[in-house]
């Protein structure tokens, strides 16, 4: 499975809906996947009766209950064959974009098994009722529903080589496949290997400016912080409007461009 996935390009907002619709949550931070029942809910919604849900705590706060929870994870893969190193000290820590990439991959590995196709049938507050602690206790943000919104300006975010459909030729009958040329499949590789030259990028600068704001002493200044605030922003709209309000109270006024500005601005 490649990191050029179109699961790679998918934003927060995009993430949590499809969380939500495929296992029945709501989930309004990528931060609350971390404790590792997420990932089980997931895994037990894609492969019904391999997850032993009843080791499972919905509400882990320690990072004990959550070790327990990503070993039960690691134990699922191992029954499934499944090849994925979970990164445990990493997640646990509920940074956004650690957390955010295990949740890429996490879609990724849903649109392999079911061909792209949302989960049916699943009772997730029903299997999460049997776990170690029950239903999540707090539950917040929007309803599962607004996952099909969410994913559908999802569906062309990168090119997908799997999902390339070459052209019907018509022979007077049925219409043919003509297979895509050499030249074609160079063409979408070429397209894939800069999308996620592209997402590295970006990724890495990200990175860098979380590290930055986590650093002593720096992240005690005034201006890190709001640059961290804008960093975990759950909205581009709230970013943007953290920036605005920053720029006011330290800069005196709003340097943006008009074309930079919330539309009720």
């Amino acid at each position: 499975m490649s990191a050029t996935h179109p699961a790679y390009f998918m934003g927060r907002a995009e993430i949590l809906g499809w969380i939500n619709e495929t296992i029945g949550t709501r989930l309004t931070k990528i931060e609350d996947t971390a404790t590792g029942a997420i990932a089980c809910a997931i895994m037990d919604a894609l492969h019904p009766g391999v997850v032993p849900i009843k080791k499972v705590d919905f509400n882990a706060r320690s990072e004990y209950d959550m070790i327990n929870n990503y070993k039960v994870l690691q134990e699922v893969f191992n029954k499934l064959g499944v090849d994925k190193y979970i990164e445990v000290n990493k997640l646990i820590k509920a940074k956004p974009l650690d957390n955010m990439e295990f949740m890429q991959w996490f879609k990724m590995y849903h649109d392999q098994v079911t061909n792209g196709q949302p989960v049916t049938g699943y009772d997730g507050a029903g299997r999460r009722a049997q776990s170690k602690t029950g239903d999540i206790k707090s539950t917040g943000g929007p309803a599962p529903a607004v996952a099909k919104q969410l994913r559908a300006g999802s569906e062309n975010r990168a090119p997908n080589v799997a999902a390339y459909k070459p052209p019907a030729v018509k022979t007077g009958g049925s219409p043919v496949t003509k297979a895509p040329s050499s030249a074609e499949v160079a063409e979408l590789r070429a397209k894939l290997e800069e999308k996620e030259k592209e997402k590295d990028f970006y990724w890495s600068k990200l990175r860098d400016i979380e590290l930055m704001c986590q650093t002593p002493k720096i992240c005690e200044v005034e201006v890190m912080k709001r640059v961290e605030a804008i960093l975990y922003a759950a909205t581009a709209e709230e970013g943007r409007q953290i920036l605005i309000d920053t720029q006011k109270e330290m800069a005196g006024g709003v340097f943006l461009d008009e074309a930079e500005m919330p539309a009720d601005a």
